[in-house]
């Protein structure tokens, strides 16, 4: 296992800052539906029963914090995972969830 950095004062806080936006389960619901392939914001509303203006104010904020990021196609937006970084911490602590549910 590889040692991780110690991050600066400020590195943690933006970590800090993260962590408590993916504390929300609608933004995991999003950002796990955006896991597999870029999705438009209607068929991310559509998909998980969410409002547009709901799911644009959540991309917003995942966007701001570096989690996804959109490209526009024509007159829409299409939003994925902004890198493998953020893809494997879903799919492992999804993994680590499950696992300690099948211990119990």
């Amino acid at each position: 296992m590889s040692k991780a950095p110690v991050p600066s004062q400020l590195d943690t806080t933006i970590l800090a800052e993260t962590f408590r936006l993916l504390g929300d389960p609608t933004r995991l619901r999003i950002l796990f539906f955006c896991l597999e392939s870029p999705r438009a914001v209607g068929d991310i509303a559509a998909s998980l029963d969410l409002s547009q203006s709901l799911v644009s104010h959540h991309l917003r904020l995942l966007r701001g914090a570096r989690l996804v990021r959109g490209t526009r196609q024509a007159k829409q937006v299409f939003y994925e995972l902004a890198d493998r970084h953020v893809s494997d911490m879903l799919v492992d602590m999804a993994d680590h969830v499950c696992e300690e549910a099948d211990e119990t």
